[in-house]
């Protein structure tokens, strides 16, 4: 018992229950709509995704919580520092959406092989959810990775969020345009955040072409897994 409190005074023991805790309330939630099977896919998918932030994070040299999760709103770690340049904080960004679209094609292989829908239900999640995170818009992942190749590309997020919100409104959509909006606001007024400028010009290629062989092949793979999806 002493070793327990002296544990949670340190915060570590306490940090660690609130983020299980949260992750086992975001699965009780969904087991509740989608059941049990699909709920517990459907989070281990998200704790992956995030679990590629972290290591992108931990190999920076980064200090960073662990994650914290919120039903129908997602996933996320938390850094120490906040104010990261252009390169770091495009690392990290794509460390998620690369560790979670191979989650999501382990599971696209699984059905393949089972024949079981759940499988195929759980990748087109995955790629679907890797995708979204990519509209080039912060707070989303997309808006820091091009953020070490052009903040000019934020503009091309804005249409998309749009589109989406008029597709399919949301309130989690919605509020990720309240957030971009400081962004959008200041760049607007001529005052964009010109960091990628001193990301040397190789590197800004890499980050380009990771970023966009990413959208491309997730785009493709989440509409080759929901056409395999059977009707419902």
């Amino acid at each position: 018992m002493k070793l327990l409190l002296l544990l949670l005074n340190a915060g570590k023991l306490g940090k660690l229950l609130l983020s299980g805790g949260s992750m086992l309330i975001s699965v009780a939630v969904y087991a509740w709509v989608f059941g049990w099977a699909y709920a517990v896919g459907f989070v281990a998918l998200i704790l992956v995704h995030e679990m590629g932030h972290l290591l992108a994070a931990r190999q920076c040299g980064l200090a960073v919580s662990a994650p914290m999760f919120i039903p129908f709103v997602g996933a996320w770690v938390a850094l120490k520092d906040d104010n990261l340049d252009a390169h770091t904080e495009a690392y990290v960004g794509l460390g998620g959406p690369v560790l979670g679209t191979v989650a999501a094609f382990v599971c696209y292989l699984l059905a393949q092989e089972t024949g079981k829908p759940l499988w195929m239900a759980l990748a087109y999640a995955g790629f679907f959810i890797n995708l979204f995170n990519l509209v080039p818009l912060r707070p989303l992942d997309g808006g820091r990775i091009v953020r070490a190749v052009s903040t000019r590309l934020w503009w091309v997020g804005l249409p998309l969020l749009v589109a989406l919100f008029i597709w399919r409104p949301s309130p989690l959509l919605a509020m990720v345009g309240l957030l971009a909006l400081p962004d959008i606001w200041a760049a607007w007024r001529g005052q964009a955040d010109t960091s990628a400028q001193a990301v040397p010009l190789k590197v800004r290629w890499q980050f380009g072409s990771i970023y966009l062989a990413l959208v491309a092949g997730l785009a493709v793979m989440a509409l080759d897994a929901h056409q395999r999806l059977p009707p419902v």
